[in-house]
C-alpha cells in the first residue's frame, strides 16, 4: 500500500483534544478491567464435573490417560487444536494461536501443564509441530471420544447437537453440518489426587485472547493465584508484586 495515498485515518486534532478523548476512553477501559476481573471471580466459583470416562492419548512415548497428560501437575489448560484426520496441516488459526504462544513459565510456577489435542494421528501432528518449530507436548485423541465429548469435534451422526453452549437451533450452521467437523475450542481440568475434573471450556473467540500466561491462568480454577483476586477461602495466593 502506498503510504501516501491513505485515505481511511483517525480524525486529526489538537492535543488537548486528543487527551480529552483518551480520558474518555480510559475511563471505559478501567471499567472493562473491572467488569473482567468481576468475570474472572465468577469462573473461579463455578462447579465441576468429575470426568469419569478412560480417554487414551498418543504421543511419541506412547498411550496416556487425561490424568497423565497433568504430568505431575494440579491444573491442565487444553487448547483443542483443529486438525482433521485427513489434513496434512493444521487449521491456519488454530496456528496462529500456537505461533503466539510466548513464555508460560509462569504456568508453571502455578502448577499448571499447558498441551495441545487433535483429533488427527500423532504422526502428522508431530510432522507439522516440527515444520512449524513447536515444541508444545502434543497429543492426538484419535480412536477416544475425548474431542466428542468437549463438544470440538461435531458429527450428527454421532448425535452431536450444540456446540459453544448452544444448539443447532441456536446456531443454524451446524444444522448444515454433515460430516464430522472440527472446532476451535481451550479447556481447563483440575487434578485431586487421581481424580480429574472437568473445571471450564470457551470456544470461538473466547479463545482469542489466551495466548499469554495471564489470560490462560485466569481460565484455570485458580486463577492467576494472585492476592488482588477475589478468590474462594482457600485458594492459593502470593503477593502480586513480591
Amino acid at each position: 500500500m502506498d503510504n501516501a495515498s491513505i485515505s481511511a485515518h483517525p480524525p486529526v486534532a489538537t492535543r488537548e483534544e486528543w487527551l480529552a478523548a483518551r480520558r474518555e476512553l480510559l475511563a471505559a477501559e478501567k471499567a472493562h478491567t473491572k467488569e473482567y476481573d468481576r468475570i474472572n471471580a465468577m469462573r473461579r466459583r463455578l462447579p465441576m464435573v468429575k470426568v469419569d470416562k478412560d480417554y487414551v492419548f498418543h504421543d511419541a512415548t506412547g498411550a496416556h490417560t487425561l490424568f497423565q497428560l497433568f504430568d505431575g501437575k494440579t491444573q491442565l489448560i487444553v487448547q483443542h487444536f483443529m486438525f482433521e484426520p485427513e489434513w496434512e496441516k493444521g487449521c491456519p488459526g488454530c496456528t496462529s494461536f500456537v505461533d503466539a504462544l510466548a513464555d508460560l513459565s509462569s504456568l508453571e510456577s502455578r502448577d499448571v501443564r499447558f498441551v495441545i489435542v487433535s483429533i488427527a494421528p500423532f504422526e502428522k501432528l508431530a510432522a507439522y509441530r516440527d515444520l512449524r518449530g513447536w515444541n508444545w507436548p502434543w497429543y492426538s485423541s484419535q480412536g477416544c471420544d475425548f474431542n466428542f465429548d468437549f463438544g470440538v469435534t461435531f458429527d450428527p451422526a454421532r448425535g452431536s447437537k450444540e456446540y459453544n453452549y448452544k444448539s443447532t437451533a441456536e446456531s443454524p450452521w451446524l444444522s448444515k453440518v454433515e460430516k464430522p467437523t472440527e472446532l476451535p475450542g481451550v479447556s481447563a481440568f483440575l487434578r485431586m489426587g487421581e481424580e480429574v475434573y472437568h473445571t471450564y471450556s470457551t470456544f470461538q473467540r473466547g479463545t482469542e485472547n489466551l495466548v499469554h500466561s495471564s489470560a490462560l491462568l485466569d481460565i484455570t480454577p485458580y486463577g492467576r493465584q494472585e492476592d488482588f483476586e477475589d478468590s474462594p477461602p482457600g485458594w492459593p495466593q502470593r503477593p502480586t508484586y513480591g
